[in-house]
């Protein structure tokens, strides 16, 4: 007998979220993870808001909205809404139940930029890193380091004159292309009027200059998992002083080393890692000049290996900007730009952990 295509609801419905969710989810181990993160934190959150008044978003609810955002690629908060609209799991993991009202995108971003400004992603960051820790994920002694371009939410045609004035577009389209051809532009000239903090660099002489921030990493070698991560504003000597920031907050005095690349190779950042008690496995530039690093340290075994390992903290700046989206940031302003990137690191960890845990794999 053939069925009648009819959709008929039930009056009512037993059915809980969970059950929608698969036990063999990836995301179920991600959760737990970062619901232990979250709930450590919550001393900090209640610092965070006044005790009388309506009801904000809870926290957590924001957190785990914006890893969500990142684990799918979702580019914009209409996008997140959309799918929180229909999408159960998502409901899920974000904590909404079934019959619960979807924020308006306006007042998500508005409370995720609140929460933002608060170095909330930097106390996420390093309670994940506290959980890799507990479970002797997390070498205290050998370390990477390397920086990465992220372009800015800001278009060339926005970096004009510090002192230009608005004037008359004068005949044409608006949005017709730039011509920049026999302009000299510079930082210390010009500035852009989406993003004041974005700076033009580029990477290589092969490469054209983008209003771009640098994005930093400091890697630990037992897991590959990201320690510590921070922004800069785009230039030249920004990877090596980050990187010596984020090696004297490590704290100890405990021997230590860090393996970075051919740009490290600098007499000063050599001389500086060797005051904070670091041994520096830098790759050796030998193009044109004498490297500041010599036998003392290359003649080591632990000096290659290294090397070797610090291709790992590429798998972090790979998932970042090819799964999370986050080639160009959606974000503007040094002190935004700063929080999702960090938050992203702490994502990136998050995926990384429940295989380790699963494994208990030590490389």
């Amino acid at each position: 007998m053939r069925g009648a295509d009819i959709t008929q609801e039930s009056l009512f419905t037993v059915a809980k979220l969970d059950d929608f969710v698969p036990a063999t989810h990836p995301l179920r181990a991600i959760r737990k993870l970062a619901d232990t993160a979250l709930q450590r934190m919550s001393a900090l959150f209640d610092t965070l808001y006044a005790d009388t008044g309506r009801a904000s978003i809870a926290p957590e609810k924001l957190m785990r909205a914006q890893l969500l955002q990142l684990f799918y690629s979702l580019r914009s908060e209409r996008m997140l809404m959309e799918q929180l609209g229909y999408n159960l799991l998502f409901r899920w993991f974000v904590g909404l139940a079934i019959d619960d009202p979807v924020w308006d995108h306006s007042v998500f971003s508005k409370n995720r930029d609140r929460l933002n400004a608060q170095a909330v992603a930097t106390e996420f960051l390093s309670e994940v890193v506290r959980l890799a820790e507990k479970q002797g994920l997390i070498s205290d002694e050998h370390f990477s380091v390397d920086g990465t371009l992220l372009q800015a939410w800001a278009s060339q045609k926005s970096f004009r004159p510090k002192d230009d004035t608005p004037d008359d577009p004068g005949p044409g389209p608006r949005n017709a292309p730039p011509d920049f051809k026999g302009h000299k532009r510079s930082n210390d000239t010009h500035a852009s009027t989406s993003d004041p903090d974005a700076r033009l660099y580029r990477k290589s002489h092969n490469t054209g200059a983008q209003l771009s921030y640098m994005g930093h990493v400091l890697m630990e070698h037992r897991s590959g998992l990201v320690r510590s991560a921070h922004v800069t504003l785009a230039g030249g000597h920004g990877e090596r002083e980050a990187a010596l920031a984020m090696l004297s907050k490590l704290g100890g005095r405990r021997r230590r080393t860090l393996a970075a690349d051919k740009a490290y190779d600098t007499a000063d950042f050599v001389a500086a890692c060797r005051a904070l008690g670091v041994t520096p496995h830098v790759a050796q530039n030998t193009n044109g000049r004498r490297s500041a690093i010599d036998g003392r340290t290359t003649r080591h075994a632990g000096y290659g290996l290294s090397l070797k390992i610090r291709a790992w903290i590429e798998t972090h700046f790979g998932w970042l900007k090819a799964a999370a989206g986050l080639r160009q940031v959606k974000q503007r302003g040094l002190e935004r730009v700063d929080a999702l990137f960090q938050l992203a690191m702490a994502a990136s960890n998050l995926v990384r952990l429940p295989k380790l845990l699963a494994t208990g794999s030590m490389a």
